[in-house]
């Protein structure tokens, strides 16, 4: 039976896509961002990065064992 699987990926699927959201609205809730302070921006990428990795991770199709 594939339901609980099905379930927790879809789950997770939800936790991904909503960390993105959450993270989007944090950065337009502070204003427009300074793009001349570049280790701000750097900061922003290498989250940006992780959040996409997260995403790609938890839409992946699963392996079958």
């Amino acid at each position: 039976m594939k339901f609980p699987q099905d379930a927790v990926r879809a789950a997770a699927q939800t936790v991904a896509i909503e960390a993105v959201r959450a993270y989007t609205e944090g950065i337009h809730s502070r204003g427009q961002v300074d793009v001349a302070d570049t280790g701000r921006m750097v900061g922003h990428l290498m989250d940006a990065e992780v959040l996409l990795m997260n995403v790609a991770d938890a839409f992946a199709e699963p392996a079958d064992v």
